[in-house]
């Protein structure tokens, strides 16, 4: 039996469920947490208990959901949450003065806000509440004039703003989220997904243009998001194929006390970019990469007294570099087991070139490359296109 059109129109309120981890869940709680307390607290240290101002405003609570919830929004960036708080702070001031009915100057104020961010770029949605506070906070507020406009609003932002800044970098969250210039090579790397992709970066910019509205994603981030989406789509279909299916089988792997020199010799022979460390149970403890060699190569090449000194002072009896003191112990592995759709996200997301395989014990038994898993799936492909022919 259909559900009535009103039954229909009032479950289009039911939100759609929440992906976000309960560990990212937890994050922001506590960030926010921090983030309040330390914005109220520089400003009890600044002003002190007596002082007229107040030491947080209601506006900082909402930028505390956007700087620590949802950090990754171009609403949450940090510009968008001083250069929206301090336009909208100035005009509501000046509203407030100028225009004796509070409902009318609250309108303008907040309607002229959202003008004022659209055309300096800091589009903040608790702005609009700033410009509010500052038409229908009251006499204490009135009485401050366009002080309003440095204290309280611009210390809470930069506090609330530091404070943030300081507990992703903590945590290790990417904040701000705004996007680099790509070098050359990036560039070309990119050139040639959108090719194997079917749509480019200007294709997206295009659609949103055309859409004519803004949209609380980064473009960059959605750029990602269906690149993504594309090869994780395509990998389903291949789920059969596990990592030890198109590993490379034939690795190279040295031990901590490995000079760094062999190890160099060692990939430039091999022609890889990594090489697993292990123990003498060959348990993997480590990976070493050319770019991890690179310094120690030239250090040697160029300066060896100044490499020799370096070993001394590392206790070295051959005072030469090892890959013990270069290698990285914090290894993102794989178990030679698991589906190929799990390295998607591994190589989309987090610019791993080379991931090693490990079995049940532990073990290094293969290297995975992103040209390995191009070429697992191409042979997958002709294969099918055999059995079916």
């Amino acid at each position: 039996m259909s559900r009535s059109p009103a039954l229909r129109w009032l479950s289009s309120f039911i939100p759609a469920p929440v992906t976000v981890k309960w560990q990212e869940r937890a994050r922001s709680c506590l960030g926010a947490l921090i983030g309040i307390a330390f914005t109220g607290g520089s400003m009890y240290l600044l002003l002190g208990p007596a002082a007229s101002i107040p030491l947080l405003v209601a506006p900082m609570g909402a930028s505390a959901v956007l700087l620590f919830a949802v950090p990754a929004s171009p609403l949450a960036q940090p510009w968008s949450i001083i250069g929206g708080n301090l336009v909208s702070a100035t005009i509501g001031v000046t509203c407030a003065s100028m225009i004796a009915d509070p409902t009318l100057a609250a309108a303008l104020a907040v309607a002229l806000s959202i003008c004022g961010m659209f055309a300096l770029r800091c589009v903040h949605p608790p702005s609009g509440a700033v410009a509010l506070t500052a038409v229908l906070g009251g006499p204490v507020i009135h009485a401050l004039g366009y002080r309003f406009v440095l204290e309280p609003i611009a210390l809470q932002s930069a506090a609330l703003l530091a404070a943030a800044l300081a507990y992703h970098a903590a945590t290790g969250h990417r904040y701000p989220h705004a996007a680099g210039r790509p070098d050359r090579a990036a560039s070309g790397n990119a050139a040639q997904d959108a090719a194997r992709a079917g749509f480019t970066r200007a294709d997206i910019e295009a659609v949103l243009k055309r859409r004519s509205e803004m949209l609380d994603i980064d473009v960059d981030d959605l750029e990602s998001l269906l690149r993504e989406t594309q090869l994780q789509a395509f990998s389903r279909s291949f789920n059969e194929l596990t990592c030890g299916d198109i590993m490379s089988r034939h690795v190279v792997s040295v031990s901590a006390a490995t000079r760094a020199a062999v190890a160099w010799g060692l990939l430039r022979r091999n022609n890889v970019k990594a090489l697993p460390v292990t123990d003498t149970d060959q348990n993997l403890i480590g990976i070493v990469t050319r770019a991890d060699l690179i310094d120690k190569r030239l250090l040697a090449k160029f300066s060896p007294f100044v490499a020799y000194f370096d070993g001394w002072l590392r206790g070295d009896a051959l005072r030469t570099p090892n890959v013990g003191s270069v290698m990285s112990t914090e290894v993102v592995t794989i178990k030679a087991s698991a589906p190929i759709t799990d390295l998607v996200p591994m190589f989309a997301n987090y610019g791993h070139h080379h991931i090693p395989v490990v079995d049940a014990a532990g073990h290094a038994v293969g290297m995975i490359t992103q040209v390995d898993l191009i070429s697992g799936l191409y042979r997958q492909t002709m294969e099918r296109a055999r059995q079916t022919a």
